[in-house]
């Protein structure tokens, strides 16, 4: 099991090429919230010839970050750059991670995620030995994402917050 991410510091971003004013920050427990309530989260990868690819994935935040499985081209593009941001549907009251995902198979995708992912989407998926699979035989790769940085804002872009975790 991956460990807990530690609390992330909340901090003023940098928006627009300038440090924001200090001022209100959100508390952590605003994006935790929509990270955990989310249906669909959309990710940005980068294709091995650097062009930008985004897709819409299902996905569920655990205490240890987010976890989601995707289609093939999605598993090419992060064995070439593991690096993605991922964000909510949400463009008013955004929420935006930026981390690094590290392949889920076998062994390594943990019963919390498969059962956590089934119940969140009435879905049948369990693990194999390439990633994930559904009882139609669709079969996928699973990914994990632990945090690096993560920026939300309220509506009209209020209280603009970036929270960094520590390295772990």
């Amino acid at each position: 099991m991956q460990a807990a991410l530690p609390d992330p510091v909340a901090e003023a971003p940098v928006m627009f090429g300038t440090a924001m004013p200090p001022g209100e920050l959100l508390p952590w427990k605003w994006a935790l919230d929509r990270l955990v309530a989310a249906r669909t989260y959309w990710i940005a990868t980068t294709r091995p010839d650097g062009r930008p690819h985004s897709r819409p994935v299902w996905a569920v935040w655990l205490e240890d970050g987010l976890w989601f499985s995707t289609g093939s081209l999605a598993r090419h593009n992060l064995a070439a750059q593991p690096a993605l941001t991922v964000h909510l549907d949400d463009g008013d009251r955004p929420v935006i991670v930026e981390g690094t995902a590290e392949p889920v198979t076998g062994a390594s995708a943990p019963a919390r995620f498969i059962a956590a992912y089934n119940l969140k989407y009435d879905w049948d998926i369990a693990a194999t030995d390439e990633g994930v699979a559904d009882s139609s035989g669709a079969l996928g790769p699973a990914f994990h994402v632990r945090p690096r940085l993560v920026f939300g804002w309220d509506a009209d872009m209020r209280a603009a917050t970036r929270w960094r975790f520590p390295d772990t």
